[in-house]
């Protein structure tokens, strides 16, 4: 697995995410910069890290979503290669067409970090197969504008078509009330793009890796990565 994370003004993720990603795939991933043009030669994953890019001015992940680099991300994905979006990275997939739907601001308004459950919906994806389906599993939440929003005809295709990928839950895996932390359509924490090769997730699973950290429930995603 040869993955390339994006680095934008503002990004203060990326050096979680190439500790996860070095962990599990036994390589540190190239740091490109938002000015690039091109994707290292046999990239296989890219990801988007979390952070605040370019101060999340006008909207949230609205100016990172028209860097340069981005047209190397789009081209990448119509390949059929793996992109990862973590928290202002899903801001940034659903900027740039990438995939479908809005990030608001949080119901209750208020920046939230805390640990979350989520429901994991499928296990059959590049992304998930080190999960079951329907597993419970506890990860880190930190954002201002994590409030998934779609219109009702993308939310019905989402569901129908079995592209929703994590749910905010509680410990017993229950979804909705108080198990939701931001207000999220249908307590959606994650979302697939139409080949299930683009993942959007606001939940951070490069904190949980290591058992000092306090779990290490977001090793499944990374290591289902490396095997894929």
């Amino acid at each position: 697995m040869k993955a390339a994370v994006i680095v934008f003004p503002g990004s203060n993720r990326e050096g979680d995410m190439a500790r996860a990603l070095q962990q599990a795939t036994g390589r540190k991933p190239d740091m490109l910069w938002h000015g690039d043009h091109e994707l290292p030669a046999g990239t296989d994953l890219v990801v988007l890290p979390g952070g605040f890019s370019y101060g999340d001015y006008l909207r949230c992940g609205a100016v990172a979503g028209r860097a340069a680099i981005m047209d190397a991300v789009r081209a990448h994905a119509a390949r059929g290669g793996l992109v990862l979006g973590v928290c202002n990275g899903f801001q940034i997939l659903c900027e740039s067409g990438l995939l479908p739907g809005v990030l608001m601001r949080n119901a209750n308004l208020r920046f939230v970090c805390k640990m979350q459950h989520l429901r994991v919906e499928r296990s059959d994806t590049p992304f998930t197969r080190h999960y079951a389906a329907g597993q419970t599993i506890e990860v880190a939440i930190a954002h201002g504008e994590g409030n998934y929003e779609a219109d009702d005809a993308t939310i019905e295709r989402l569901e129908g078509e079995g592209l929703v990928a994590f749910r905010y839950c509680d410990a017993q895996g229950r979804v909705g009330g108080a198990a939701n932390p931001n207000g999220s359509r249908n307590d959606i924490a994650g979302i697939f793009s139409d080949r299930r090769n683009v993942l959007g997730l606001m939940p951070h699973p490069e904190n949980l890796i290591d058992p000092l950290a306090g779990g290490i429930d977001g090793r499944g995603l990374f290591e289902s990565l490396a095997a894929a």
